[in-house]
């Protein structure tokens, strides 16, 4: 299974629409790699994952129409995660992902006057 995560510094990032890499790790090879989707947002990062054999999503906060391009992409999605991005790989394998289903992210007109979801916790509703 091609695990993502979206990534920055070394942990989840909070905003997957504005994500500028992603952690994908192989769980049957071990291998892992960093994925830069170049500039695409929100819907388009479906597709981009898809492409490159993405099965499941860990992040932070997601806004509806994302989720929905995830779902319509056959993409199992872990949102409201936070901390460390290798450590989420690691708990979910081991069933143990403290994660929020129901986390959303709906404030975008904010990001347009320099509100950045991972200075104040998005994924955290």
């Amino acid at each position: 299974m091609k695990i993502a995560v979206t990534y920055e510094n070394g942990q989840v990032f909070q905003h997957f629409g504005h994500c500028q890499q992603f952690l994908m790790v192989d769980t049957e090879t071990g291998d892992k790699q960093m994925l830069d989707p170049n500039g695409q947002g929100h819907g388009a990062l479906a597709g981009f994952l898809q492409s490159h054999g993405v099965q499941t999503l860990i992040c932070g906060g997601i806004g509806g129409g994302a989720r929905t391009a995830l779902a319509q992409a056959g993409i199992t999605l872990y949102p409201g995660v936070t901390g460390d991005a290798q450590a989420a790989v690691e708990a979910l394998q081991n069933g143990t992902l403290r994660y929020d289903p129901d986390t959303t992210c709906n404030h975008h007109h904010d990001h347009e006057q320099g509100h950045t979801c991972g200075n104040h916790g998005c994924g955290n509703h």
